[in-house]
């Protein structure tokens, strides 16, 4: 049927384009033969290309099985803007009302539609199935279909059953398709869908444009993210982070900081997340942040990076989502954030899944980690997770080959793996075989009685770095396998076998250091000084000024911390100054101005260059737990009893009520002080404040005597401060 038609001219009538990319018109030209077809090409190859031309050349109409309802509604627009008949392309999914169900039946019944979209969820409700049994269907197209494998980076327990509701709706040819799928991805979704014998066409996984670099986690991750947008401003990029906590919060610093961003994830409403993403789409903005478990979809192709904030749980993962840079063919930068404690999180987060399961996360997330820290080639590494040789030294455009490290000879060390993986008979991991090579006595060496082995302890001298490094490098050079079906343990090939018997050179390069940092210091307690001290004691003497003319402590209007960070920061508005700690908007208004001014005369007399300008913006705290407060506060709710509904000690709410009032809110407890205090107390204590010079509640209660407690002092300063200092 194939050789009748002449795709190129159907390619230029529908789609406008000249000529096909790579293995594209071959695809076209075996599943318009009837055949089964398997394609694997990197995103950006032109995937969805290969099933709509024949679609609309094909009588009667194509299934597609997709797992992204965003995806559908972009390739159905798109679709519909290459033809004159809005009725070409429709989908089915949880998102559509009856009317719009009818509707679309009522187009394929006529014939119009060409390309029907489904969800897998919804091709298996019984009137889906006996509406199609009716149609005419001219193939089925299942898209990212890694989603069948246990093995794939996006498992989806519905695509198992896509192959009987096939057999149930009718016979016709199936094509799939992925982005990304190791030997063994690909292997588990030809069985799965009874496709054993199609015909498979591989694209080659290198994109030579994006550059690939992995940067180790430190404690100012925000600030190198800032830092990198502003210095590549007006380009679009994705940011992946793991939590949808940590995207919301990013996208609010990044907005802080003057850069127009957007959250996206699964738990925003339908609506919102639709916005966004047409805003990122249309250019309205320039930078999405979004989770890594939210496959986005999003089909744009001038991204020019995609930072991962967190390392992800799959090398399939990491490959897709960074091949949503540069699809055009233009600069695509790939910047990964990498610290072993995210895998330890993540490994965390396995807990309570099936033992098998588990088992596997645990050897995607080696694989990645083996990637993050070797120093070899990340072009190599990447191509050769998926079956792929990578045969050039030096690919020029990743961070391991712009600052290539030395290499060290490591013929013995190969010589000592060799033996330890033969010597245990090849049914271990990678780290069995170092623990055999450092002579460590664990339970499992002792339970296999492998510490009696001659190659016990013969790598003793060198660390477990080295010996990571040797096995990483000598699977890449073919001297080692790893069976993926037995959970990665390691083998010997024909090849390492030749090794052992005449050792040659093998050179590797030791594996990059991630040294583990150490979490940033609150900004708030004792102990921190400022950068400034001469400025600092100018601030202190404003303070003191103020103070005595208003009337009120120095301490309320600005702590001793504030003014430290003043000293280090140097905010010269009142917006820069609500960045302070122990500042808020109401403290920032009645004190700040005098302060900023000062601040910015003694910056210009002494020529000094402020970090404002790559400071990190930090977002206001608008923790749930402290609005609910000041809500229940101003309901009058009695404070124990919200201290017990929020299921917290009431000193720990006088902390955060404290934390409020001290960042410029003012909140009337008179209420409940009124029906727990002696009113001589409470003057007593109030009048104290109002002379003393520190807010120290030891203080107080030294000055006061014994029958004062803890508690009342610290309600009545609370009232104090919220009357006089805001």
């Amino acid at each position: 049927m194939a050789e009748k038609i002449n795709l190129t001219e159907q390619l230029k009538r529908y789609f406008g384009f000249d000529k096909f990319k790579g293995n594209q018109e071959a695809i076209m030209i075996n599943l318009l033969d009837g055949n089964d077809t398997f394609v694997l090409m990197p995103t950006g190859g032109g995937k969805s290309l290969c099933y709509q031309l024949p679609s609309l050349i094909m009588e009667g109409t194509a299934i597609v099985i997709s797992p992204l309802i965003a995806l559908m509604k972009n390739q159905v627009d798109a679709m519909r803007n290459f033809s004159e008949e809005d009725g070409i392309a429709h989908f089915i999914n949880s998102s559509l009302n009856k009317a719009a169900i009818d509707q679309v039946k009522s187009d394929i019944l006529s014939g119009k539609t060409k390309l029907l979209y489904v969800a897998p969820e919804s091709l298996t409700k019984d009137e889906y199935v006996d509406f199609l049994r009716s149609v005419k269907i001219s193939f089925y197209a299942v898209d990212e279909a890694h989603c069948i494998s246990e093995w794939g980076h996006d498992f989806r327990p519905e695509y198992r059953r896509i192959r009987p509701i096939i057999n149930e709706i009718g016979k016709a040819p199936v094509i799939a398709l992925t982005a990304t799928a190791t030997p063994k991805v690909q292997h588990d979704i030809q069985k799965n869908l009874g496709m054993v014998n199609a015909k498979v066409y591989k694209s080659s996984f290198n994109r030579p444009n994006l550059y690939y670099e992995v940067r180790s986690k430190t404690v100012n991750v925000d600030k190198e993210i800032i830092k990198f947008i502003k210095n590549n401003q007006e380009k679009s990029g994705i940011i992946y982070c793991l939590s949808r906590k940590k995207v919301e919060e990013l996208a609010e610093i990044l907005q802080a900081n003057g850069i127009n961003a957007k959250a996206y994830h699964a738990g925003m409403d339908s609506a919102t997340r639709t916005q966004n993403q047409d805003d990122f789409l249309m250019e309205k903005i320039d930078v999405i942040v979004a989770t890594i478990a939210f496959g986005m979809g999003i089909d744009k192709p001038d991204v020019r990076y995609v930072i991962h904030y967190d390392i992800p749980k799959s090398l399939e993962g990491y490959y897709q989502e960074t091949g949503r840079a540069g699809r055009d063919g233009g600069e695509g930068q790939c910047i990964t954030f990498y610290t072993n404690k995210d895998l330890q999180k993540l490994e965390k987060f396995m807990q309570g899944k099936p033992v098998a399961e588990q088992e596997i996360g645990r050897q995607l997330l080696l694989e990645t980690a083996a990637y993050a820290e070797s120093s070899v080639c990340r072009r190599k590494s990447l191509l050769h997770y998926f079956g792929e040789e990578y045969t050039e030294e030096n690919c020029g455009n990743c961070d391991n080959c712009l600052n290539p490290k030395k290499q060290v000879e490591a013929q013995d060390s190969l010589c000592a793996v060799i033996e330890t993986i033969i010597a245990v008979k090849e049914n271990f991991k990678a780290d069995y075989i170092i623990d055999i090579l450092q002579g460590r006595e664990t339970s499992e060496v002792q339970a296999h009685l492998h510490e009696d082995l001659e190659v016990f302890g013969s790598g003793m001298g060198e660390d477990d770095k080295l010996w990571n490094a040797v096995i990483r490098q000598a699977l890449i050079a073919g001297y080692l396998s790893k069976d993926v079906e037995n959970y990665g343990t390691l083998k010997v090939t024909d090849e390492g076998h030749k090794f052992l018997k005449h050792p040659k050179s093998f050179k590797i390069t030791e594996d990059n250091d991630f040294e583990e940092v150490e979490d940033e210091a609150p900004a708030r307690g004792g102990g921190s000084c400022a950068v400034d001290p001469a400025l600092y004691s100018m601030l202190k003497d404003l303070r003191k000024k103020l103070s005595k003319k208003l009337n009120v402590p120095p301490y309320v209007i600005f702590q001793d911390p504030s003014l430290e960070a003043m000293a280090t920061i140097y905010p010269v508005t009142l917006d820069e100054l609500q960045n302070i700690p122990g500042v808020g908007a109401g403290k920032a208004k009645r004190y700040g101005e005098e302060f900023c001014v000062l601040i910015k005369k003694h910056c210009e007399e002494n020529e000094i260059e402020r970090p404002e300008d790559l400071r990190v913006r930090t977002v206001a705290n608008k923790s749930k737990l402290k609005v609910s407060i000041i809500q229940a506060i101003d309901r009058k709710v009695a404070l124990d009893d919200i201290a017990l509904s929020k299921g917290i000690e009431f000193s720990d709410l006088l902390d955060e009520v404290e934390a409020i009032v001290y960042s410029g809110t003012k909140l009337n407890i008179d209420y409940f002080l009124d029906e727990i205090m002696d009113e001589d107390h409470l003057l007593d204590i109030y009048d104290y404040f109002k002379e003393s010079t520190t807010d120290g509640v030891e203080d107080a209660l030294a000055e006061l005597g014994d029958e004062f407690t803890e508690e009342e002092v610290r309600l009545v300063r609370i009232k104090f401060f919220s009357e006089m200092a805001n």
